[in-house]
């Protein structure tokens, strides 16, 4: 498997390096105000790719903060002290643990 894993890595290197051998064309990027850039068209598209990574990254921040304080706040409000019932103590009491509920799909797969 982890053949497999380096082979596809190879693979998708060499696709990527052969596009960027094959686009080494100059590009011109307009701006406002008659500003302008001229670069190897690989160039142009990795700097947009990496633009969209930082606002995707930049717009995920609030939520991630909410999430981590939520989590912070859980953290506190559970006891401490209390430790999670092995098996064998909770099958002399008589009673079983359910099994955890079917968690729905994020992604809808």
């Amino acid at each position: 498997m982890r053949y497999l894993l380096w082979l596809l890595k190879a693979a998708i290197f060499f696709t990527l390096f052969a596009f960027a051998l094959n686009n080494q064309q100059d590009a011109t990027v307009h701006f406002f105000f008659g500003t302008q850039w001229r670069a190897p068209l690989v160039l142009v598209v990795l700097t947009a790719f990496a633009a969209g990574v930082i606002v995707g990254v930049l717009g995920m921040v609030p939520r991630w903060w909410r999430h981590r304080t939520a989590a912070r706040r859980a953290e506190a409000a559970s006891p401490a002290t209390a430790t999670p019932a092995s098996p064998a103590s909770t099958a002399a009491a008589g009673t079983a643990t359910p099994p955890p509920p079917d968690l729905p799909s994020i992604h809808g797969i």
